[in-house]
């Protein structure tokens, strides 16, 4: 197959044929070794853009536990408010702090599942992405040195 540059191309991956030339061995191991250089840092650039988005997650999931320790604290004092005013009063009191309390009890469940399927997201904190890129990397290599052997 020929691209829109007038270069071959390999039909099932699309990408550029090797060409027999007059270059030495020396060139074309000078390009290869450029080329992996280039490949590594790619691959490298890759793994830290993955691990600082899996990081980010974390941050959020631990942010969510906070809030939801916040909201437990809340409704502690709201039903330490409950005790007392039950025991001090009658109904009314106790029953709109133990509402109060209801409320906050919910909003930390609420918030504590959340922060816990995002920190979930974000762990373990590995590359898997950049991980599979670079077996493909190293497969290709392969098939073109098995190919170069024949």
């Amino acid at each position: 197959m020929v691209d829109s540059y007038g270069e071959e191309r390999d039909r099932s991956t699309g990408l550029k044929e090797p060409v027999q030339s007059d270059r030495s061995v020396p060139e074309l191991m000078r390009e290869l070794s450029d080329q992996t250089v280039t490949l590594v840092r790619q691959e490298l650039d890759l793994a830290k853009a993955e691990v600082a988005t899996k990081g980010k997650r974390a941050g959020l999931g631990a942010g969510m536990f906070g809030g939801a320790s916040l909201f437990g604290l809340y409704a502690l004092g709201a039903l330490t408010a409950c005790a007392i005013l039950a025991l001090a009063t009658g109904m009314d009191g106790w029953l709109a702090a133990l509402i109060v309390a209801a409320v906050y009890g919910a909003i930390a469940g609420v918030l504590a599942l959340m922060g816990a399927k995002n920190v979930k997201r974000g762990v373990p904190p590995t590359p898997d992405q950049t991980i599979e890129s670079m077996r493909e990397d190293v497969d290709w290599t392969k098939l073109r040195a098995q190919e170069g052997r024949r």
